[in-house]
């Protein structure tokens, strides 16, 4: 991995450059600790100079309107990206800690086969004008029609956790339907980022100022783009505190907002169940270690077969593959940080002060001396009003609570303040979709199923954040509705 050499660059008006002041910040890989290189350090000039280059060439070229140059543009970037897939592979691998097997799912091959080329190919099914019935308002009789515009400079500000995956999903929709847009790429995880950005100069004929890509390690440098009036639109993908942040100072400005925020997912296993094949899988939570939103981190299991549950997941907690994520057998690699590491630590020193019971894991890895490596836990006994049963863990952790019935399993399922997903498996699958209807959560999974897709809207309900990433709703979320009338002869 250290002969991995990363984009340093900004991209900025078409162009690929250093940071105005000269700074740089590291790049570290999460299972190593070694420093992987560096990369341009934005700075307020900077920025500024991204947001003028957005707005002008949206306000100036005819990018939000040419349907067919910007599907040729989108399918040229794919192209590009598809030429250096495994060299991406390998740097995604290096700055994210991911698992390599995780790659060849959501964090590359998955987002890699739709996010650009779906919405491309959605140009032309969209409903970009339609008419409505002749209107005969205040004695008047007109023509009416309802037209879908591209929203104006939007700002999409990306993860650490799958970087790559939420980067293409912001770009595929957003410049599909016209906009121009400003990345602010995780500073935790920049260089996947500035690659996109390198290919977007020299490998495409998108205008200069359409796509910029910004890192920055300076919080205040990246909430330049929330207070500005020149950008439109905040397309933000992180944490619920961040996003509440983000909505506070952009309300000055009245900043349409699309924010896919954090979860605490229950995973509803109802008494018919078949225990074994569900929960010997039980270890999924652990995937990246546990760094993902939607991941369903809350397991209700009846009270009736609690012990046997428990059993079961013990066994399978205890059997986790974990360690190098160069190593294709392994599917959790390390904490993206130390600082996200002792977060973790923290909330299993809680569930203990609070009366649950660790069986699993719990600490640090003593055979890992270096990289920011958290051992699988598996906590249970978990009453739904502990920290650990409330609060986004964001680690290779699963909590287990128990319930009486289905109504009880609903109402824990119901009684926290996210609602990204959820899970229910049963027997019966009209029973388990019966329940997932109840479960406010913008996305479920029943019996396994997988709702991910590049035509699938995924986003939450309550504080798991507003607007949809993906599918129809997805794309019209970056757009704006104009009504046009007139008039007609008297008839």
């Amino acid at each position: 991995m250290s002969a991995i050499k990363g984009e340093t660059r900004l991209l900025i008006d078409g162009k690929l450059v250093e940071a105005s002041s000269g700074r740089t910040f590291t790049n570290v890989n999460p299972a190593t600790e070694e420093v992987l290189g560096e990369v341009a350090d934005a700075g307020p000039q900077d920025m500024d100079a991204a947001i003028a280059a957005a707005r002008r060439a949206f306000d100036e070229t005819d990018w939000s309107t040419n349907h067919k140059f910007r599907q040729k543009c989108l399918r040229q970037l794919q192209e590009a990206l598809e030429a250096e897939k495994e060299e991406l592979r390998a740097e995604l691998v290096a700055e994210v800690g991911c698992p390599v097997a995780i790659t060849y799912g959501p964090q590359l091959d998955a987002p890699l086969g739709e996010a650009l080329t779906w919405p491309a190919a959605f140009i032309d099914e969209f409903h970009w004008e339609r008419d409505l019935p002749t209107g005969h308002a205040f004695g008047a009789r007109s023509w009416r029609k309802v037209v879908k515009e591209a929203a104006g400079v939007v700002a999409a500000i990306v993860p650490w956790n799958y970087p790559f995956e939420v980067t293409l999903n912001k770009l595929g929709p957003s410049l599909a339907t016209g906009n121009t847009v400003i990345v602010k790429a995780a500073p935790d995880t920049p260089w996947n980022a500035t690659r996109v950005g390198r290919l977007v100069a020299e490998r495409t004929d998108i205008p200069p100022g359409v796509v910029q890509i910004v890192t920055t390690a300076d919080n205040s440098v990246a909430e330049r783009l929330v207070v500005d009036r020149r950008v439109d639109l905040i397309s933000f993908t992180g944490s619920t505190a961040v996003g509440r942040h983000i909505m506070e100072k952009g309300a000055p400005t009245l900043k349409r907002l699309f924010l896919e925020l954090g979860g605490k997912s229950a995973d509803i296993v109802l008494d018919d169940a078949d225990l074994s094949a569900k929960l010997s899988m039980g270890w999924t939570m652990c995937t990246h270690g546990g760094q993902g939103c939607a991941m369903l981190s809350r397991m209700l299991l009846p009270r009736s077969r609690y012990d046997e549950g428990v059993e079961i997941l013990e066994a399978s907690f205890r059997g986790v593959p974990y360690g190098d994520p160069t190593d294709p057998s392994n599917i959790q690699g390390p904490q993206i940080s130390a600082k996200q590491r002792e977060r973790i630590l923290a909330y299993f020193d809680s569930a203990r002060e609070q009366g649950a019971r660790i069986v699993v894991g719990g600490g640090r890895p003593a055979h890992l001396d270096k990289g920011f490596y958290v051992e699988p836990t598996l906590i249970v006994d978990v009453d739904n009003q502990m920290r650990v049963a409330r609060e986004e863990i964001f680690g290779p952790a699963l909590v287990v609570i128990p319930y009486d019935d289905e109504d009880d399993a609903v109402r824990i399922a119901n009684d926290n303040e996210y609602g990204l997903s959820c899970g229910v498996t049963s027997a019966s699958e009209e029973r388990a979709v019966a329940v997932a209807r109840r479960i406010r959560a913008g996305t479920a999974v029943v019996n396994g199923g997988v709702y991910y897709g590049a035509d699938a809207p995924f986003g939450g309900y309550k504080a798991s954040g507003i607007g949809r990433q993906n599918g129809l709703e997805g794309f019209e979320q970056y757009t704006e509705t104009k009504t046009i009338s007139g008039s007609l002869p008297p008839g």
